[in-house]
């Protein structure tokens, strides 16, 4: 066995290329008798830039050609290699452990994860745990297709994470659109309001100047008449000044009287406030402006997070106020969604401090409004108490409960709730914001950050169908 080993690695090596180490490929040989496939013979010699054996570098002038008994070697040798190779490949296919025992049925260690036969191997394998290869396949099978069933469930679960985030991909396009429509009318408004106030005060500067101007006018006219008539005067004692000795004495009188009535008359003042009052139209002109546009832009101490809101609930454009609708819309299922029940939360969360706001809920029939913890159950089951992490009021038909099932004493429907959160001290309390009234508190200690809470039902038949949250004064 060893000499045929050598026999084979003897002629491999007398059929190979010197250049590539392979067996040769279209052989030829140059006049030195050195020989190489003729592929890599060229290549050679347009990387070095001659025409030199590469073994024994004499130069080579004339263009080799193939050396057709050469080439048949080496093919023929080439295909008995192939055909080898073919047989051990046909052998690891057919699973062929034993040449020799080729047809039994083999055995398994488990110790060792082979196959092995049964035959040749037994003495080898005495004290292992062995099965049958064909039970040891099956429960193999078995386990990858265990391993198959979860490879597909993770596959089917990421592709459903991609499908949400194309999903997203949507909603934020549309998000995209209808906030920058709404931006846009925002400032149209706030660019109209403007607009009319800069025209407004530009008009009010003109008319002042023209008010001044015609004072100014009124005074210059009664001016240029003393002018006029002092001028007169002044040419009457001129011409007198020109006159004979007994002309003079006629008109001496008539004319000194005449001048000294001019003269005695006072001198004309310039009128106070005849410039415009410049700092009354610039001091201080954002500020007031600003003051003043206080019945255009109003404050809302809670804004509605779309991104929490249930399929159910509409939220307005301005996110101040929220109803239940007939149809559920379709929106992606985000972390932050409640997909459970039709609650939407607020969009700011309080981890310290004080917080007021007021709710008007009308003659609505079902809601829930309070405080939630951040980290609610917004997708599964969740009781509407502080055990689950929601501090509310609830409204049912008339009946007020604290949501922990404690019927409350209210002895009246109300139409607005206020509600108020002292962090530090852990209340959430409840009041009719009439007439201040409690209604009830809730007493806890917070530990995580708490968001406004909201939960709408249907309407039904009544008036109300929107929970709508107040609108607070601005302080200047």
């Amino acid at each position: 066995m060893a000499e045929m080993v050598e026999k084979i690695t003897l002629v491999d090596s007398f059929l190979s290329c010197h250049v590539c180490s392979e067996t040769f490929i279209d052989p030829v040989s140059l006049s030195c008798n050195h020989s190489f496939c003729s592929s890599c013979l060229q290549k050679f010699w347009e990387q070095v830039g001659n025409k030199n054996c590469p073994i024994c570098k004499r130069s080579s002038k004339e263009t080799p050609s193939i050396n057709f008994s050469l080439k048949e070697l080496a093919d023929s040798f080439a295909r008995k290699q192939n055909g080898a190779t073919n047989e051990m490949e046909n052998k690891k296919e057919k699973n062929v452990v034993c040449e020799k025992h080729s047809e039994v049925s083999y055995w398994f260690c488990e110790d060792e994860q082979k196959a092995v036969c049964p035959v040749c191997e037994f003495s080898l394998h005495q004290s292992h745990k062995v099965v049958p290869v064909e039970q040891a396949v099956s429960e193999m099978k078995k386990q990858l297709r265990s391993d198959l069933k979860s490879l597909q469930d993770k596959r089917n679960t990421q592709e459903e994470v991609k499908t949400e985030y194309d999903e997203m991909i949507e909603h934020c396009k549309k998000q995209l659109l209808s906030t920058e429509r709404q931006i846009r009318a925002e400032f149209n408004k706030l660019h109209q309001f403007l607009k009319e106030e800069e025209e407004s005060r530009l008009a009010a500067l003109r008319e002042e100047e023209e008010q001044k101007r015609k004072t100014i006018s009124r005074e210059m006219k009664r001016i240029q008449e003393q002018i006029s008539s002092l001028s007169d005067s002044i040419s009457a004692v001129e011409e007198d000044l020109q006159k004979d000795n007994v002309p003079f004495l006629s008109s001496y009188k008539a004319t000194q009287s005449r001048a000294r009535g001019q003269t005695s008359l006072s001198d004309p003042q310039l009128v106070s406030g005849a410039l415009i009052d410049v700092a009354k139209h610039l001091g201080n002109l954002s500020f007031r402006v600003w003051e003043k546009m206080k019945d255009k832009v109003h404050f809302s101490p809670v804004i509605l997070d779309p991104n929490t809101a249930n399929g159910f609930l509409y939220l307005s454009d301005d996110l101040t106020s929220v109803r239940c609708g007939d149809t559920k819309q379709q929106l992606p299922d985000n972390p932050e969604r409640n997909t459970k029940y039709r609650d939407v939360f607020g969009s700011e969360g309080f981890s310290s401090g004080k917080h007021s706001w007021e709710v008007e809920v009308g003659d609505h029939p079902d809601w829930l409004i309070g405080y939630v913890k951040e980290s609610v159950e917004r997708k599964e089951e969740a009781s509407p108490s502080p055990e689950d992490g929601i501090w509310c009021l609830w409204h049912d038909d008339g009946n007020y409960t604290n949501g922990a099932d404690k019927t409350l004493p209210v002895k009246k429907n109300l139409q607005k709730i206020r509600i108020q959160l002292d962090y530090d001290r852990g209340e959430v309390s409840f009041y009719d914001p009439e007439d201040m009234s409690h209604i009830y508190t809730h007493r806890d200690t917070f530990t995580e950050k708490l968001f406004p809470y909201f939960s709408v039902g249907e309407a039904a038949d009544a008036k109300t169908s929107d929970l709508k949250i107040c609108q607070t004064e601005i302080s200047v």
